[in-house]
């Protein structure tokens, strides 16, 4: 997952930074520098966006189980 990830990422900078330049009518690669740092920035959001949604699910799956036992307390355990 996370080549998988990298490379959206990549050519989600890439794209953004073509598009740019295609919205101001330049060149598309007119400063190639400005591609590298747009791969790179797409890189670093797409995977912090993956390391979220792993841990969004963990605390998920955590605020599930504590809900599934005060359920199972409050309707089972009742001694009447």
């Amino acid at each position: 997952m996370a080549w998988s990830a990298t490379m959206i990422g990549a050519l989600l900078g890439l794209g953004t930074q073509m598009y740019s330049n295609a919205l101001r009518k330049l060149p598309y690669m007119r400063h190639p520098w400005e591609h590298v740092v747009g791969m790179g920035l797409g890189v670093v959001f797409v995977n912090q966006l993956v390391k979220w949604d792993a841990q969004l699910q963990q605390d998920l799956d955590k605020m599930l189980e504590k809900a599934k036992a005060a359920n199972e307390r409050r309707y089972f355990d009742e001694d009447e």
